[in-house]
């Protein structure tokens, strides 16, 4: 019977913040008529009738200035009340028919905190009283004595089970962390608690913090909320490093300076994506899958240029080749793939040697250019519209780190087996580079 109290007392004050609230109203209209009362359907009214139910003009008011309602005391006077009274009024409603709703019961749990705070009702009046230059001192001790029965399990979340951190409440009334429900409806597209469907939730990503709990959190436990912040900025910190841990999507082999859009439906590279842009770096790690290891051992750094997210979760994602790496120690994070890495540059050379390098190079161009002019038209502008035309040749051939950019955009062209391509990436001699182009082309002009 406590429990029922409890429950009609929460609805009740639900339904009093938000008039529109179907799950409390409906639970309420439930309570009451298991209990032979006709519930009208008008909102003021029913609010009425529960505040006469519960033998007090508003519930919520007297349990402000009491010690809350887990207090069985409190609980059972609030519902019984006098029982000449309370017989009465039930009486009174005996004339009608009694409906029972055998629908899925609404699991509303905002947070136990806002059934004790004061309601709207009482603040008006306190501000009467405040403007009258009465019951100041009063109101703060009552509002100070409400406060004083919560602790910091009152804020957990229930994924986590750590202080809220930006709190986010859904439609069905519970609350979570923002990053722990996203996480759970890359999963499942349901309440974790109750159940309920969230599409409409998910699709509008309209995951606003619920500024009441956070007001009531920095009023009540600021130390305990700053060390969360600071735990959270740790985890950030450690997110941000771009050679211990970075994260590694297994899926094909990426080069400097080229495009690679990508199509991401996994859960755990949704999370990948959401943590790189939540850190600011926008960057992460590209190799190929390979048996037995998991992924290669030398890999591209890719930097996000642009992330388009479609209603059901899926991305799709403009990427850019950045910086090439070397394996050192592989790991997991949250079911994606982690590495330690260094990363690479090409070894410059002068003198003679450069002499010599610059000669191979500018006949491996010419190759390629032939090899590209041969080409039908329709292909070449396949190849355009993917890959964008063909680079021209640089100045200075070893002013970038990772050699010149038409050597990348060729072997992107060519789409030649991953392993190899590998073999190609982990070079960091110019020279051996363009003798493996070299040989490509002869096999494709003889073919």
């Amino acid at each position: 019977m406590g429990q029922q109290t409890e429950a009609l007392i929460q609805f009740h004050r639900c339904l009093n913040l938000q008039a529109d609230f179907v799950p409390a109203k409906s639970q309420i209209k439930k309570i009451l008529e298991a209990g032979g009362v006709a519930v009208p359907d008008e909102v003021p009214c029913i609010l009425q009738v529960v505040s006469e139910y519960l033998k007090e003009p508003c519930p919520i008011t007297s349990l402000s200035g009491s010690q809350g309602p887990t207090r069985p005391e409190v609980l059972k006077r609030t519902l019984h009340g006098d029982e000449g009274e309370g017989k009465g009024n039930r009486e009174a409603h005996q004339g009608s028919k009694v409906k029972h709703d055998s629908g899925t019961e609404c699991c509303l749990s905002l947070c136990q905190a806002v059934s004790f705070l004061p309601a709207a009702e009482e603040d008006e009046e306190m501000m009467m009283r405040k403007e009258d230059g009465h019951g100041k001192d009063e109101s703060s001790h009552c509002r100070a004595k409400t406060l004083g029965v919560l602790t910091v399990s009152d804020f957990e979340c229930p994924l986590c089970i750590r202080l809220f951190f930006e709190p986010v409440t859904t439609p069905c009334g519970h609350t979570f962390c923002k990053n722990c429900i996203e996480r759970s409806l890359d999963h499942n597209l349901r309440c974790p608690l109750c159940k309920q469907p969230l599409q409409e939730f998910f699709k509008n990503r309209k995951y606003n913090p619920t500024a009441l709990l956070q007001d009531i959190m920095t009023q009540l436990f600021p130390s305990q909320l700053a060390e969360r912040k600071q735990v959270h900025d740790a985890e950030m910190a450690e997110l941000s490093n771009l050679t211990k841990d970075i994260p590694i999507f297994v899926c094909t082999v990426a080069y400097p300076g080229m495009p690679c859009p990508l199509h991401i439906f996994e859960p755990r590279y949704r999370l990948m994506m959401r943590r790189c842009m939540e850190t600011g770096t926008k960057k992460f790690g590209m190799c190929s899958y390979e048996h037995g290891k998991g992924f290669a051992d030398y890999g591209c750094m890719l930097e996000i240029h642009t992330l388009e997210l479609l209603p059901d979760g899926r991305s799709y994602v403009d990427t850019v080749g950045g910086s090439r790496f070397r394996v050192l120690k592989r790991g997991q994070r949250d079911g994606y793939h982690t590495a330690d890495i260094e990363y690479l540059e090409d070894l410059e050379v002068d003198g003679s040697e450069l002499e010599d390098l610059q000669h191979l190079h500018d006949s491996v161009y010419q190759q390629a250019q032939d090899w590209y002019e041969r080409l039908g038209s329709r292909i070449r502008e396949q190849i355009n519209r993917q890959y964008g035309t063909m680079p021209d040749t640089e100045e200075n051939i070893q002013a970038s780190s990772n050699g010149p950019a038409w050597c990348w955009w060729l072997l992107s062209v060519l789409q030649l087996d991953p392993a190899y391509q590998t073999t190609v990436l982990s070079l960091t001699s110019l020279k051996d580079r363009l003798g493996h182009v070299r040989l490509v082309l002869e096999y494709f002009s003889q073919s």
